[in-house]
């Protein structure tokens, strides 16, 4: 048992060292497109005699920031669950992803105030070339390049944040075409193209920071998951054995993975605790292995419907309910025998089965008149509604 845990903690650790390192393979190779976007943006810019290439060469400088973000954040939120952090560190990546929708916004803002700053201001007289068209038109290639590698190993890793990145870059692929409108319209007369187009795409821009941050924040104030999701996990748990009904399902995001709460009733009130347990062991693994984004799931079993009024809430526990049998039977020297007592917390009420040894009814004694000595009536007030006498 202790080399099949140990085994275990090496695999999780694997797995959250191996998503790391995707994350930060996939971020490097971003970043380093940057650097050389941004420099032979701005470069050319200045060569070609282009505002519109300058300021986006200025935006693929931003991006370097996000992509530092992005790799801290996935250093820290792909750490496994330590004693501080029981669920985990996967809330980094999502604070981390309302940030970069935040600087997503600004970026968008500062391209709508440039962009208006243009229109409102001395028509631009000088004319780019097609040095600075060229530039643009590897930058919409380079950075959709980067989009979609972005996405797959976000997909691939279960990385929202990574998939936050991705749409970085798409953002970027859609400053260049900006940038390519305004280029291409200055060179064919209309100056004031690139200035209209830019707010218009600059609108588009904030939505996607808009969404990315809005998803996280309903992330880190507990938001259930996808209903869909939902659904799938419930049918799952309804489809093993023993599970007759669901109630009080919860999900709640944390950052790449899903945590799930739920209490099942059980096809019968009576099973054992080992019973129980079995079942509800079997919904985790079930849930776990056939739900991607499931990491934890918490049971709670139930022998009857609680979800409105649990009725036995208030009735006394083992330690009483063996002192009450013990006061009622004192003189009953067949109780003193007993091998166990098992108690049933059903509908408001308490059901006891006394379990006697066999050997009792050696000799003359009758099974009927070992039930018989516990022919008694209990006060109402203690709920005791059965007393069964079995033989083991």
């Amino acid at each position: 048992m202790v080399e099949q845990t140990a085994k275990a903690v090496d695999t999780e650790a694997e797995a959250h060292e191996f998503r790391y390192q995707q994350i930060k393979k996939v971020t490097l190779v971003g970043a380093v497109v940057n650097i050389f976007l941004a420099t032979g943006k701005i470069t050319l810019g200045y060569i070609g005699q282009s505002q519109a290439l300058i300021a986006d060469g200025v935006h693929s400088l931003a991006d370097l920031v996000s992509d530092l973000i992005v790799i801290v954040a996935a250093k820290h939120g792909s750490r496994k669950a330590d004693a501080d952090h029981p669920y985990g560190h996967g809330r980094v990546e999502t604070v981390v992803e309302v940030l970069l929708g935040v600087f997503l916004i600004v970026v968008a803002v500062g391209i709508m105030l440039d962009a208006a700053s243009h229109l409102s201001g001395p028509t631009i007289e000088t004319i780019p070339t097609w040095f600075a068209l060229l530039a643009a038109f590897v930058s919409i290639v380079a950075n959709e390049g980067l989009f979609h590698y972005t996405i797959h190993v976000s997909k691939k890793v279960k990385s929202q944040l990574l998939k936050a990145n991705a749409w970085h870059h798409r953002t970027d692929a859609i400053s260049s075409v900006i940038a390519v409108i305004g280029i291409g319209g200055a060179m064919l007369g209309f100056p004031m193209l690139d200035s209209i187009a830019a707010i218009g795409v600059s609108l588009l821009i904030a939505k996607v920071g808009w969404n990315i941050s809005w998803r996280s924040l309903r992330e880190l104030i507990d938001t259930a998951i996808a209903p869909e999701q939902v659904a799938k996990i419930r049918q799952i748990i309804l489809s093993i054995d023993g599970v007759k009904a669901v109630h009080s399902l919860r999900t709640r995001s944390m950052g790449a993975y899903a945590l799930v709460d739920v209490h099942i009733l059980v096809s019968n009130s009576r099973i054992s605790v080992s019973e129980g347990h079995q079942i509800s062991d079997r919904v985790m693994r079930r849930l776990i292995s056939e739900v991607d984004e499931v990491s934890d799931v918490t049971v709670h079993i139930d022998p009857e419907d609680d979800e409105i009024n649990s009725a036995s809430a208030n009735l006394p526990l083992r330690g009483e309910v063996l002192e009450i049998l013990g006061r009622q039977f004192v003189d009953n020297p067949y109780y003193k025998k007993a091998d166990s007592v098992v108690l049933h917390y059903l509908d408001g009420k308490i059901v006891i089965d006394l379990i006697l040894p066999q050997a009792l009814l050696l000799g003359t004694t009758t099974p009927a008149q070992v039930v018989a000595a516990f022919d008694v009536e209990f006060d109402p007030a203690l709920n005791i509604s059965e007393l069964n006498i079995l033989f083991a």
